[in-house]
């Protein structure tokens, strides 16, 4: 009897760590699976952007860009060989100039910014902004769908077109290589000197950035250095607040600095050296 009971429970043992491993296992699936159906939409996103810029290529350095993007619509319709095409909202008719790569991704998504771009690294992707939903799309993807990827976006504070002196853009550090996962590497300064610039085009303007600092802090309450709370710095002390705290918390010294009135992206996601830690990339516009 005892060890019919004893087969019984081992038997019993075997099907629930059977159970458990095709649990495990269907799970690891379903993420990869979302991950690639993510991501081969994310390029399919990318091949529409590619197809309708311009052949001068992601920037033309005759155009002062800076200037353009603060001109009203109004003016920019009478505007000749202006870079920027109409399109027209249906629902209210109301007319916005898009550099032409973001036509298709507007009416995809009027969410929409900008789109990102790291040469050298995978991070290619669109950037959107609800400015009264806070972090919507921290799990939903371009299309609005659920999505443990989510998007890259930017902080609902931030003025992407005007711009704010500090747009802080969010991403997720994902397991298979996507989304901003490809940021680590950026604790290696070997890895920052080969890849320095990142292009961050909005919906009228492109431009690219160079990378000024890497560091790392904790998003915990209390603790840690609030960088996403710089958004626009008033007085020079503002500034140099700001920067003193990246370079405290740097991994590296760059040799490179900041001065009052320059345009800066910060790159934020998630560092698994400490409780609830970000990795921060900041960078500033150069063109």
């Amino acid at each position: 009897m005892k060890k019919v009971l004893f087969k019984l429970l081992y038997i019993l043992a075997i099907l629930v760590l059977l159970a458990i491993f095709v649990g495990c296992f269907w799970k690891l699936g379903a993420y990869f699976l979302e991950g690639k159906q993510t991501q081969d939409a994310y390029n399919d996103l990318s091949d529409l952007v590619q197809q309708a810029r311009p052949s001068e290529g992601p920037t033309d350095t005759t155009l002062d860009w800076s200037a353009l993007q603060t001109i009203p619509d109004e003016q920019i319709a009478t505007m000749p060989d202006s870079p920027y095409i109409p399109v027209t909202d249906p629902e209210t008719g109301t007319v916005t100039y898009l550099l032409p790569e973001f036509k298709d991704l507007y009416a995809i998504n009027p969410d929409v910014v900008g789109w990102i771009s790291i040469p050298g690294t995978s991070i290619d992707y669109p950037v959107v902004q609800s400015k009264d939903r806070t972090d919507c799309y921290l799990y939903r993807d371009f299309y609005g769908n659920d999505a443990s990827r989510g998007c890259i976006y930017a902080r609902e504070q931030c003025d992407v077109f005007k711009p704010s002196d500090n747009i802080v853009l969010y991403g997720h550090m994902m397991k298979d290589g996507t989304m901003f996962a490809d940021l680590a590497n950026y604790t290696s300064k070997e890895y920052w000197q080969e890849h320095q610039t990142i292009q961050f085009d909005t919906l009228k303007a492109r431009h690219t950035y160079q990378i000024i600092c890497v560091f790392r802090t904790t998003a915990s309450a209390g603790e840690g250095f609030p960088y996403h709370l710089f958004v626009d710095a008033e007085y020079d002390s503002d500034l140099d607040d700001f920067w003193d705290n990246c370079r405290k918390n740097a991994y590296y010294d760059t040799g490179l600095s900041l001065r009052y009135g320059d345009k800066l992206i910060t790159l934020s996601t998630c560092e698994y050296t400490q409780v609830n830690g970000r990795l921060v990339i900041v960078a500033k516009r150069i063109d």
